[in-house]
């Protein structure tokens, strides 16, 4: 049995050390448990698998507190989209209410991701609202023109799926699933050429799934105030949050410190050529920070605009993953940083405007810019690997509705090298901490035969600290069916520094079997961008992009631990940490 967390006999303004690192995990633990729970009870691959999906504590302002290691692209935007309801509904939320969103103008990132928003309300008043939590999960299909709502081609966001900005899910402890159609089923197929969503019985599950999460993390904040106090509880919740704001203001001026300049700067491109420009200009004295991203391109045609919160998501998941200190990524993280972003770009686009490959593509570009602009690593893969593919929905000649399904996943690559550290060959990168699908799961689900999963060797840049290096995804088709890749580090190659090489770009095949007996098979470059109908027989092989090198070939490593490098995390780093502290 763990022994019983003090409790403080007076609350002083000066946190304990040792109840800080004790309430930060209590925090982190009820976010934990929100996620075991999302993941117990979802049935798609999408969150039960491949674990697309988030969960975390927010404070009654709606800041967040708190949160497991899911996926940094969620959690930091899911604040905007907590406060948004929050000025929407202001005194109107009663318990029993549970809100559903996934616009991008209302704190969103893209239209697969939807999050669900539960109020916690004081055991003591019905009226005072203590906590909120809230679960994003990244949902396999929500209508769109193409199975999976991840078209590679979308130019406007009424062709990405169902948008909503405010729905009450559960209006008063009454799950509404006659509303719920509506809003996925019913509005998306009224634009031209797009379908509602096609498995609504899967997204219906999942979401109800959400709700039970933050049902869970509701119950054990209720029990953590009854433990220690509402008032305790509340004052070591701003405590955590101004112990990483310390941290953070700890990091930037060592950033300074260290670059001899407190001017930073940076530059990368989408494989468009649009650039992303970054200048960081810190105050050594008070450690803060203006992050200025102008100078980047104009809001795109395509899909790659990036929502103001995705933009965000980015530069705190870089603040937190360069800190030298074990803290919650929370909203301390940000306080000492000033973000601009210039007006009509491509990182503050229009409400019209297509963003399903900005959260999963731009975000990891901004993230290679702030990460260049301190020289923390070389660039990772860059890129999520988007693929997606199904069949049904509407026709779009006859209009005729069929039954459908989508399948989604992001694919591995390789991770950029630091002055300590080689990359790392075949992992999720940065933006996105999922799990690939095992090849036994999609060949029982899908009508799909995995002929190859493997590394890509010699695709991660070359250097005194190599990059780790992609990976090869074969595909055979055992139907027809619409297959769809979004993709970037197609045309630029993830950069080296200090003298190392580049990782490789990625590339995107197709191998298509002859129409008629006795033809010639083709092998087709489909770009970053395409979608296409394939046949029975059809191959898709996908190479991924490998990691950047850092220091040139035979140049002597710096032995010295970089302050602004990452630590290694995850569950390889638990298990390899466990076994050095207790033998294999």
């Amino acid at each position: 049995m763990s022994p019983a967390m003090p409790v403080p006999t007076n609350v002083k303004p000066g946190p304990d050390p040792v109840t800080l690192s004790l309430f930060s995990n209590r925090f982190m633990s009820v976010a934990e448990a929100m996620g075991r729970s999302l993941q117990q009870t979802s049935i798609s691959t999408n969150i039960k698998e491949r674990l697309g999906k988030s969960c975390a504590v927010f404070a009654p302002d709606g800041e967040l507190v708190a949160n497991a290691p899911f996926i940094p692209v969620h959690l930091g935007s899911m604040s905007f989209a907590v406060k948004y309801q929050m000025n929407l509904h202001g005194a109107s939320l009663k318990a029993g209410d549970v809100l559903m969103t996934n616009s991008p103008s209302a704190g969103g990132s893209h239209l697969p991701d939807i999050t669900i928003i539960t109020p916690c309300f004081s055991p003591h008043d019905p009226t005072k609202i203590i906590f909120f939590t809230a679960s994003r999960g990244h949902h396999s299909d929500v209508g769109g023109i193409l199975p999976g709502s991840m078209p590679p081609t979308s130019t406007s966001i009424t062709e990405e799926g169902a948008e909503v900005v405010s729905f009450k899910i559960v209006d008063g402890g009454k799950f509404d699933r006659t509303g719920l159609y509506k809003h996925l089923v019913d509005e998306p197929a009224q634009w031209e050429g797009s379908s509602g969503c096609r498995n609504f019985r899967d997204v219906e599950s999942d979401l109800k799934a959400q709700v039970a999460a933050n049902h869970k993390g509701i119950t054990l904040l209720h029990a953590l105030c009854k433990e220690y106090g509402l008032e305790t509880v509340q004052q070591y919740m701003q405590h955590i949050r101004d112990n990483a704001e310390q941290s953070v203001r700890s990091l930037l001026r060592e950033a300074a410190r260290r670059a001899g300049t407190n001017v930073l700067r940076a530059r990368d491109f989408l494989d468009d050529g649009s650039p992303i420009e970054l200048e960081i200009t810190i105050d050594p004295n008070t450690g803060s920070a203006i992050f200025d991203f102008e100078g980047t391109g104009p809001e795109l045609r395509g899909n790659l605009n990036a929502p103001i919160s995705v933009v965000h998501s980015a530069v705190i998941y870089c603040m937190r993953a360069m800190c030298g200190v074990d803290i919650p990524l929370n909203a301390g993280c940000l306080v000492p940083v000033t973000i601009k972003i210039p007006q009509e770009s491509l990182l503050n686009p229009s409400p019209e405007a297509a963003v399903c490959g900005g959260n999963v593509m731009t975000s990891q570009r901004i993230t290679d810019v702030v990460l260049r602009a301190f020289e923390a690593c070389a660039a990772s893969q860059g890129c999520c690997n988007n693929l997606s593919f199904g069949a049904g929905g509407k026709d779009p000649k006859t209009g005729e509705i069929k039954q459908g399904w989508g399948y989604y996943e992001t694919v591995a690559g390789g991770s950029g090298a630091g002055p300590t550290w080689n990359g790392t060959s075949g992992v999720h990168c940065h933006m996105t901490n999922t799990r690939i699908t095992d090849p036994e799961i999609m060949e029982r689900r899908y009508p799909i035969v995995l002929r190859q999963f493997s590394f890509r060797p010699g695709s991660g840049g070359v250097g005194a600290h190599p990059g780790g290096d992609g990976v090869i995804r074969d595909f055979e088709l055992l139907m027809p069916m619409q297959m769809s890749i979004l993709s970037e580090r197609r045309v630029h190659q993830p950069y080296g520094l200090e003298g190392g090489g580049p990782g490789a770009c990625g590339k995107n095949i197709w191998i298509k079997q002859p129409a008629k007996e006795g033809g010639k098979v083709r092998t087709i470059n489909l770009g970053g961008k395409a979608t296409a109908f394939m046949g029975k027989g059809d191959r898709f092989v996908l190479h991924t992009p490998g990691g950047g090198a850092w220091g040139a070939l035979g140049a002597e490593s710096n032995a010295v631990a970089s302050k602004l490098g990452f630590e290694p995390r995850g569950s390889l780093a638990e298990r390899a940490a466990a076994e050095a502290a207790f033998g294999a």
